[in-house]
């Protein structure tokens, strides 16, 4: 599926509950995927484990938003030598590009003077933000990327972040599984709300993001 599927298309599919994905990022064609089980971070239980919680503090990286959306998902797309293929396809790189410009995809991104060292893309439809990859080049920095991605939802008031699949690796942050039906209920609860994810401006502090996390887990 190509040709005419374009960002409305996405976005309706968003509203549905479903998302794309390719084989390979050297497939040329992409697919839609409605799991019977999904995998979702509730913002109300969000945990920052102790030993982040102290980084995330130190606030090692600069972290913003949106000044490199096509690196980061360019990044998200590499093989590295512990995933040694991606989903993330010229297709899909051209229709979040732009899905982007259009206002709904954003990244954080962490930053290492002028270096780009990790981050996170999604989409983002009334009060739900739809996670779809992210990426690390410096100890922590994926993880630093969500909990600030967190802290921003929270702070405009966002309702659901879906992360689309079981994951071990975002466990430690209370990862849960509901099926296909709650989540549908949760969506559409979600989507009714008016949610802003520039609440919180720019570039953001560490000790702001533990600060707000915290205040409502």
């Amino acid at each position: 599926m190509t040709g005419g599927f374009g960002p409305k298309d996405l976005l309706e599919c968003y509203r549905h509950g479903v998302f794309p994905m390719a084989e390979s990022h050297t497939d040329p064609e992409i697919f839609l995927v409605d799991p019977e089980t999904r995998g979702i971070l509730t913002l109300e239980n969000f945990h920052i484990p102790r030993r982040l919680r102290r980084t995330v503090r130190k606030h090692p990286f600069s972290v913003r938003i949106n000044t490199a959306f096509t690196r980061v998902m360019e990044a998200c797309a590499e093989r590295t030598p512990e995933r040694d293929s991606t989903w993330i396809n010229p297709a899909i790189l051209d229709l979040y590009d732009r899905l982007h410009r259009d206002g709904y995809a954003h990244s954080v991104e962490c930053w290492q003077g002028t270096q780009l060292v990790g981050g996170l893309y999604g989409v983002s439809l009334g009060g739900v933000f739809f996670g779809e990859s992210m990426f690390s080049r410096a100890t922590n920095a994926s993880k630093i990327a969500l909990v600030h991605l967190v802290a921003r939802l929270i702070s405009g008031d966002y309702k659901l972040l879906d992360a689309q699949f079981h994951n071990s690796h975002l466990e430690q942050f209370g990862l849960i599984e509901i099926p296909r039906s709650l989540f549908r209920r949760l969506l559409n609860e979600a989507l009714a709300v008016d949610a802003d994810f520039y609440s919180s401006g720019g570039e953001t502090t560490g000790d702001w993001a533990v600060q707000r996390i915290t205040q409502i887990s």
